[in-house]
């Protein structure tokens, strides 16, 4: 193969800030992946990362805005979400109580996900969430 030749396969969606587009996120996640043991796994990560950049960050105010990465290798299926920033904290994987009505998403993408890495930049935060799909499906564990 050649240095420069690439098998992994990158798809970009840019969604308004608006709830009903977390919708539209998961559907775009599902169509891609249509037919990948992975699918409904990615479905559920895309949902909750792109709900906590809608429900957390600027990227739910007015005119904000949130992007979706999408990566297919043999190896890995690579689900970035960036948000607009605004939050005054970065995002973080915890693991909270079951009965806790907030911050149980990351910890759920923790779960289903085999890495999960938080970026910070100045313009906001991307979360990407990593599905080793050489190793069998977590599953939900609920």
């Amino acid at each position: 193969m050649h240095e420069y030749t690439s098998t992994t396969e990158v798809w970009g969606l840019t969604c308004p800030g608006l709830p009903e587009e977390v919708s539209r996120a998961r559907r775009w996640t599902r169509d891609i992946l249509s037919g990948s043991l992975w699918a409904e796994d990615a479905e559920l990560v895309v949902s909750e990362l792109s709900a906590n950049a809608i429900l957390h960050t600027a990227s739910g105010q007015e005119a904000g805005s949130f992007h979706l990465a999408l990566a297919v290798s043999a190896q890995v299926i690579a689900l970035s979400v960036t948000d607009d920033g605004g939050a005054g904290t970065a995002p973080k994987v915890e693991r909270q109580d079951q009965d806790a009505e907030h911050g149980r998403g990351l910890g759920m993408v923790s779960v289903i996900a085999h890495r999960v890495v938080v970026h910070e930049s100045d313009g906001g935060h991307t979360i990407t969430a990593e599905l080793y799909t050489d190793r069998p499906a977590v599953g939900h564990p609920w």
